[in-house]
């Protein structure tokens, strides 16, 4: 019997039917949507008079338009308001679930669904959101759709698809100091680079990805998607089950127990053979941030930027104001972002707030801290980190997409840098003119002390 990967397993369980050698129907478990790319499919199938197949295995959050002040309070931007207003009209008139602004579950999708229990191992879900990659932490398949595809799933609850390749990044061995999930993810990106991904659905193995927490599991799975991946994935283990047992709607009692038993066969088998394979050892990594205008552009934070003999390279470093061969140390950072889908989970602010605790942010600093969901933000004010960001001068706001992308109201200035917890570092992406760094929550936070990027491995104890 042919041995199967991870990806087969799930894959091969959802296909409905195929074409010999052409593409398959699969079926999906899990449809997520937000406001931004529903409309037009929402659109589509009214002007078609198709309805809603499976209303019931939809859920629909407000988070990329939506501003992080006074959420209370009517909307001011127009086509802020009008895409919220459509969404609550569209999931009102098809039945479908909504936790709109205001309600204790909403938040960032790739945020809320894992923390209310409705990402499960051996799924497929799919978004209209390039992130979607995020639920892979659980062993599920888990990747972004076009609007016409969201349609196709709104009228069927399937995709008509092309099985895409099998690829397998192994990290063993020991994190060193102020090594975070974060910087796992960004080291690999500047190694293999944004394009190494392409047609592949990747599984993360090794020790590393097996010690870490299911938040780090996401933030990993998060950014498969900024190597060219389809998607990211990681076996379902112990730490798995523990994370999801007691969630709002997860499975319980004996419903859990008997999942959990078939969750077990879904780990790669042995000899299981993949289309493409990587290899790296955990003390080669550092913490690490970017200096350019894509997410492979990355090096360890005490290194100099490589002098590289290219158009676009070069063009990138024009656009960050940096020069081949420079050290980013000592750089004066005015913004600072910890938020996104990326790193906006508890363990993210736990970690930002152990180290500022009893320090105060740089004079020149802005820095934002954005929760992840309404229960991310609750947690931190249960546990006290409000206060110590607040007294350490950090801005806390409500949740949202935030400062990620320019699609609301947290832009970053033109010129200006941000180190940020983010995934993208494309041109203009935190806003016109604007200069992304990405960074782990911790080196992010330690910069925000300093008001200036800083090697954090000299900082620790």
């Amino acid at each position: 019997m042919k041995k199967k990967t991870l990806f087969d397993k799930v894959w091969d369980s959802h296909v409905v039917s195929e074409v010999p050698n052409g593409p398959q129907i699969l079926y999906v478990d899990k449809h997520l949507i937000h406001e931004v790319t529903s409309p037009q499919a929402f659109e589509e199938l009214e002007e078609r008079g198709i309805p809603v197949f499976r209303p019931n295995q939809i859920v629909a959050t407000a988070d990329h338009n939506v501003p992080t002040k006074n959420q209370h309070l009517p909307i001011k931007d127009e086509l802020s308001k009008n895409q919220l207003e459509q969404l609550t009209k569209n999931c009102k008139k098809n039945n479908i679930t909504l936790y709109e602004l205001g309600h204790k579950y909403q938040g960032i999708v790739h945020v809320i669904a894992p923390e209310l229990g409705i990402t499960l191992p051996g799924m497929t879900m799919v978004c209209g959101d390039s992130h979607t990659s995020t639920h892979g932490a659980f062993g599920t398949i888990a990747f972004g759709i076009g609007t016409s595809q969201v349609a196709q799933v709104f009228a069927s609850q399937c995709l008509l698809l092309n099985k895409p390749k099998s690829l397998r990044v192994n990290v063993n061995g020991k994190l060193g100091k102020g090594v975070t999930p974060k910087d796992v993810i960004l080291y690999i990106i500047s190694q293999i680079g944004t394009n190494s991904g392409t047609g592949y659905f990747c599984e993360y193995a090794g020790n590393v990805f097996e010690e870490m927490s299911m938040e780090g599991r996401m933030t990993v799975c998060n950014m498969s998607i900024e190597m060219g991946a389809r998607g990211g994935m990681i076996a379902p283990d112990e730490v798995t089950f523990d994370y999801i047992r007691g969630r709002e709607f997860a499975p319980k009692g004996i419903e859990l127990e008997e999942k959990i038993s078939y969750w077990k066969t879904l780990p790669t088998d042995e000899d299981a053979i993949f289309d493409k394979e990587y290899h790296f050892n955990a003390e080669s990594i550092a913490p690490m941030i970017t200096y350019g205008t894509n997410p492979g552009m990355g090096i360890k934070v005490n290194e100099t930027i490589p002098d590289l003999e290219d158009v676009s390279f070069q063009k990138a470093l024009d656009y960050m104001g940096f020069k081949k061969g420079e050290s980013l140390i000592d750089k004066p950072i005015n913004y600072v972002f910890i938020g996104s889908c990326t790193n906006s989970r508890i363990e993210d602010f736990r970690i930002a707030a152990q180290y500022i605790e009893g320090k105060q942010k740089a004079k020149n600093v802005n820095a934002l801290i954005v929760p992840g969901s309404q229960q991310v933000a609750k947690q931190i004010e249960e546990e006290g980190l409000k206060t110590i960001f607040e007294t350490a001068g950090f801005e806390i706001r409500q949740p949202g997409c935030s400062a990620c992308l320019a699609m609301n109201d947290d832009k970053i200035p033109a010129g200006e840098y941000c180190v940020s917890t983010s995934n993208r570092n494309f041109e203009g992406r935190q806003g016109q003119g604007s200069k992304t760094l990405l960074s782990s929550p911790l080196l992010a936070a330690a910069i925000a002390v300093e008001g200036k990027i800083i090697d954090i491995t000299q900082y620790l104890n």
